[in-house]
């Protein structure tokens, strides 16, 4: 890698904005807010909203979609073609 020209990797605390959930993991995003985390370290905080514990695709919350709906309304405009 060319020195000088890459930002800082350093490890950074992320929080769920609607579950509060925090994970520490490493990244070059920056941040003037710290919060402390278990092993004593104060870590830059970066809140964000949405993550694997708020995200409908990990929580099981995912909405199913009315595919039949939609081919019905496809029907009523294009008509059945069989060609």
């Amino acid at each position: 890698m060319k020195p000088g020209i890459h930002p800082e990797y350093r490890p950074v605390v992320f929080q769920d904005r609607t579950t509060g959930d925090r994970f520490l993991t490493r990244s070059t995003a920056t941040s003037d807010v710290r919060t402390e985390w278990a092993d004593g370290n104060a870590y830059p905080l970066i809140v964000i909203d949405v993550t694997a514990y708020s995200h409908p695709f990990w929580t099981g919350n995912q909405r199913v979609l009315d595919t039949q709906g939609r081919v019905e309304k496809f029907r009523r405009r294009y008509g059945d073609r069989t060609r």
